[in-house]
This record gives C-alpha cells, sequence and structure tokens, in this order.
C-alpha cells in the first residue's frame, strides 16, 4: 500500500489518479484505490478537502492526480447573471457548498432548496457531472489554493467590540487582523 501525507509541486507528472466524490474528497484520512487498483492511504491536515487537480506526493516519489468524479447534482444554468447572483446568495446564506461555473450553479441534491431556487425563478435541472465546489472563504484551504498572510492586531483595537450584525449573539474573536 502507497501512502502519501504531502502534495506534490504541479511540474512532475502524475503516475496515477484518484477518481473520488465530493464527500469522500472531505475526508482528510483515508484509504482509498486508486485507478491502477493500488490502495493508497493518506493522513493530510484536518479540515483539507481534495479538490479538482490537486496531487499527492507518496513516501516513494509517485504523484497520484485527483479528480473529481460524476455524481448526481442540482443546477442552476441561465444567462440571467442577476438571478444567478440570487441564487448563489441564497445557497451561501444556506451554507451550501456550491460550485460556480460562468452561467451555471451546482450544488448536491436537497429537494428544499431546488423548491426555494425555483420559487425565485430560476431554472433547476439535476445534471451528472463532478462537483469541485468553492472553498470557504474564512475555513481551511487546500495548499493549491493556500496564501500567507501576514496578520497583526490592529492597533488599539478592542476585540470585545466586534461583532458581525445578523450573525447571533454578540460573541468577541480572539484577534481582529489586517493583511499588510
Amino acid at each position: 500500500m502507497l501512502f502519501a501525507e504531502s502534495f506534490a509541486d504541479d511540474q512532475t507528472p502524475a503516475s496515477d489518479r484518484l477518481v473520488l466524490p465530493y464527500e469522500v474528497r472531505r475526508k482528510s484520512r483515508q484509504r482509498v484505490t486508486l485507478l491502477s487498483g493500488e490502495e493508497l492511504g493518506y493522513v493530510l491536515p484536518s479540515g483539507t478537502v481534495l479538490k479538482q487537480g490537486d496531487r499527492l506526493l507518496t513516501g516513494n516519489g509517485l504523484v497520484v492526480e485527483v479528480e473529481a468524479a460524476p455524481e448526481v447534482l442540482l443546477e442552476v444554468r441561465t444567462g440571467d447573471s442577476l438571478l444567478l447572483g440570487r441564487a448563489a446568495y441564497h445557497l451561501g446564506n444556506r451554507h451550501v457548498p456550491v460550485q460556480l461555473g460562468k452561467r451555471f450553479l451546482r450544488f448536491q441534491p436537497d429537494h428544499v432548496l431546488a423548491e426555494m431556487l425555483v420559487g425565485l425563478g430560476c431554472p433547476v435541472s439535476e445534471i451528472e457531472a463532478p462537483f469541485d465546489p468553492e472553498g470557504g472563504a474564512y475555513g481551511a484551504h487546500t495548499h493549491a489554493h493556500a496564501r500567507t498572510h501576514g496578520y497583526r492586531p490592529l492597533p488599539g483595537a478592542d476585540v470585545t467590540e466586534a461583532h458581525h450584525p445578523g450573525h447571533g449573539p454578540h460573541r468577541a474573536p480572539a484577534k481582529i487582523h489586517e493583511f499588510k
């Protein structure tokens, strides 16, 4: 069995592929089967979500490319950018993983969400396609999308006064940061 615990660079050719649906790519430690039939185990930092095109590096130097498996999804497809924006807003407001495309949104099947979007005037259809949703802006990033930021508390900031309206009762964050 092969074992991977880090990501490979984009330069080394992949020797095998790992095709998984989204729910399985969300697990940061598991044993899986590669397309070649060989088993691979991996342990990645908690919260890591494997994305389409990510590349894992095994202990013996082999590179395994990650591919999003086709799965049943719901899709809103329209050229109306306002309607698409409204759909994205309402799905995001419900913390639903959403894949954004030039004229479409895709999300995992949920009849309540589908009915809500149809009620907003959005065309919703069932499709089969790979699902590779956006990563969260505040959550863990995959290695390919991570950037190192220098954070430091704002001078004189009173962290007990910070509050995001509409996010429930007041809770002070651990720190308030600014980008360098």
